[in-house]
């Protein structure tokens, strides 16, 4: 498996990804994206600000980049750097296919990306990243798994996917919406010719969506590498917006609110990759302090009794607003 190149790595930051979501297309529902990103938010200023990031990240030790179909150019943007820097053999490079990105480069479209996970909308775009990221496509993954996808019990598309695999490609899946843990457990449960067919499953985790932990430790202990997203609650637990007890820690350990909030999901000991969403490069920095902060118990106390209601969390995840 590819995430096995990151078992080999020493840097303290391998464990840390970046996700291309927030810089991949002009609009998204982080908090303080408008003040993140240039007024111009043209192709060409956001490829630049992509690419600046995946220096950065790269510079500093990171070693797993994701992108989505549905983050408007973001396999496009990857697929030039990974072009200009031959020198990154060693990244591991992640896609995710089911959404349609909708939006036309705007910042205010009606919908600004379409879900779909039947057989067609995974043929074409399967071709659609084969034809940008060629080889360098280490991972592909069904994108917002819920309870009730048919992506679940489709025996064609299964059978699609465990195409994909035995030619070299990890399948996995990526869950969102309160019931994530069945969703998890459900995944775990499909099997082509009596083999499991995902390795790899990308689920929300952090301070104050916590409900998927045990779903996600199942999958550890299945054999599956996790990766943890959203661990700053699409900015929720941002300095300006952290709720006070991510603050008092935040203060005792010297360390930005994002720092602390990334490395509860970073000490989890199912989490293999925990990703960070900068959209600048003083962000992805901070961020990745989370490699060095050392939690106690009471800490993890305070920031235990943050959790929500998983219904309440994404019930406010799906009113924040596209910037």
């Amino acid at each position: 498996m590819p995430f096995a190149r990151l078992a080999s790595a020493t840097t303290p930051t391998c464990h840390l990804g970046l996700g291309l979501a927030a810089v991949g297309r002009p609009g998204y529902i982080n908090l303080g994206r408008d003040q993140d990103l240039p007024a111009d938010r043209s192709v060409d200023a956001l490829r630049t600000r992509t690419h600046e990031l995946l220096d950065a990240a790269y510079a500093q030790g990171v070693r797993y980049f994701d992108a989505a179909r549905s983050y408007g150019r973001s396999e496009e943007f990857l697929a030039d750097w990974l072009t200009a820097r031959p020198d990154a053999a060693d990244v591991v490079v992640g896609s995710k296919w089911g959404y349609t990105y909708t939006a036309d480069w705007t910042t205010d479209a009606e919908r600004h990306e379409v879900k779909d996970h039947s057989v067609r909308t995974y043929d074409r775009q399967r071709a659609e990243s084969a034809e940008l990221l060629g080889d360098r496509l280490d991972l592909y993954q069904i994108h917002s798994v819920t309870p009730d996808s048919p992506a679940l019990t489709d025996k064609e598309l299964h059978a699609r996917l465990a195409e994909a695999a035995a030619q070299g490609v990890t399948v996995g899946f990526s869950t969102s919406g309160p019931a994530q843990a069945d969703a998890i457990r459900a995944a775990l449960a499909v099997t082509v010719d009596g083999e499991p067919l995902f390795r790899t499953v990308q689920s929300t985790y952090n301070a104050l969506e916590t409900s998927a932990a045990p779903a996600l430790a199942e999958a550890h202990d299945a054999g599956l590498t996790v990766i943890v997203k959203e661990g700053m609650a699409n900015g929720r637990l941002a300095g300006p917006h952290a709720p006070d007890a991510l603050k008092a820690v935040a203060a005792q350990s010297g360390l930005g609110c994002d720092a602390v909030a990334l490395a509860l999901a970073l000490r989890q000991p199912w989490a293999g990759v925990v990703l960070s969403g900068a959209a600048t490069a003083a962000q992805l920095a901070s961020n990745l302090h989370a490699a060095v902060v050392d939690l106690d118990e009471d800490q993890l106390d305070g920031l235990a009794a943050l959790a929500e209601d998983p219904r309440a969390y994404w019930e406010q995840r799906a009113a924040l607003p596209w910037h």
